[in-house]
């Protein structure tokens, strides 16, 4: 008998259990870490979210299967999200993927697409809708990135800042947007701040969140021809994307430039995070914004060096920041002290 069924009777309830804790620990370090601070109601929808972010992502970098083929099943796996295609067609389409994953864990993420799906059908119709409009643009951002960046061998760059905003927006900005709306609906008296507000901020903190993650990979995507910073700023300094890694200390204006907006976008996450009422839910909220501000203090020690080794924050440190978190109960004072050490 199936571990999942009891008297040959599916418990969906259990498998989305299953889902949040071994599966979603294995493929998220610090938002597994955020979901298990929230309340049940919302851990579930912001869970399955990520959970199918994830699996999106996980096609679109699956290098393995040429660009045009990942894109194919991206368009079908995004149909199958919004319910538009059958679930057993799409995971039958995706099951190709699933051996030339190189990490286990993202071997059996994408092996439990069916379980995530028929956890979507089941959700309540206003959450659902929400996941189906998230993962809308997220996976529309992921199909801009493979249209963009169709040949690893040539270095390209994104046009303009407003590509990168453009980019920052539709795979986190819209998180932060999603996650607004999921509070308002579920929590009594969410926010201090009126609810177009907290919107405006969450999408400031998301993109924020994600312009970090930009350019602590920096070094990374541009050994795979990937350049998210803008070609005309690098055209303004008479330097090219593929000069980038030879040429580090000329590149550091524009790469400080970024880095300053990125620390607006957390001083945005800040203001969101202090606003909320719920202490669970603030401890969750200001969690990646005390760890995005960590990163960007290593980055800054590490300067140009930064494009040729991994910058990551030591999981001894985010535990302390979590502990200190559920010692002094998510007091505004308390996180507003480790924002502040963080930055050091």
């Amino acid at each position: 008998m199936n571990s999942d069924t009891v008297a040959g009777v599916d418990d969906p309830g259990r498998r989305s259990r299953q889902l949040q804790t071994s599966i979603l620990g294995s493929v998220s370090r610090s938002f597994y870490l955020s979901i298990r601070l929230l309340p049940h109601q919302l851990r579930e929808p912001i869970a399955l979210a990520y959970l199918l972010a994830r699996t999106t992502d996980t096609v679109a970098d699956t290098t393995r299967i040429p660009g045009a083929v990942r894109m194919e099943a991206l368009k079908m796996l995004s149909a199958g999200i919004q319910g538009k295609r059958s679930r057993e067609i799409v995971v039958n389409q995706m099951a190709s993927f699933v051996p030339l994953q190189e990490n286990a864990s993202e071997r059996t993420l994408l092996g439990s697409l069916a379980d995530c799906l028929e956890w979507l059908e089941q959700t309540g119709e206003a959450d659902r809708d929400d996941i189906r409009a998230v993962l809308e643009k997220i996976t529309h951002g992921q199909m801009l990135d493979l249209h963009r960046f169709d040949n690893p061998a040539q270095v390209r760059a994104l046009q303009t800042a407003a590509d990168l905003d453009e980019y920052t927006y539709l795979v986190a900005g819209c998180v932060g947007e999603f996650w607004t709306r999921l509070c308002f609906r579920h929590l009594r008296d969410f926010a201090s701040l009126p609810r177009d507000e907290m919107l405006a901020l969450g999408r400031r903190y998301g993109m924020g969140l994600q312009l970090i993650n930009v350019l602590r990979d920096a070094g990374t995507d541009l050994r795979a021809g990937r350049c998210y910073f803008p070609d005309d700023e690098l055209g303004a300094i008479d330097l090219s994307a593929a000069q980038i890694l030879s040429e580090p200390d000329r590149f550091q204006p524009i790469y400080q430039s970024w880095m300053e907006k990125a620390q607006d976008g957390l001083a945005r996450g800040m203001q969101y995070s202090r606003a909320i009422r719920n202490r669970r839910v603030r401890a969750a909220t200001v969690l990646p914004a005390l760890i995005g501000a960590r990163t960007l203090a290593l980055l800054r020690k590490a300067g140009a060096s930064a494009l040729h080794q991994t910058i990551k924050v030591p999981r001894q440190e985010v535990r302390s920041m979590i502990v200190s978190l559920a010692v002094h109960l998510a007091s505004r004072e308390k996180i507003d002290a480790i924002f502040n050490r963080a930055k050091l």
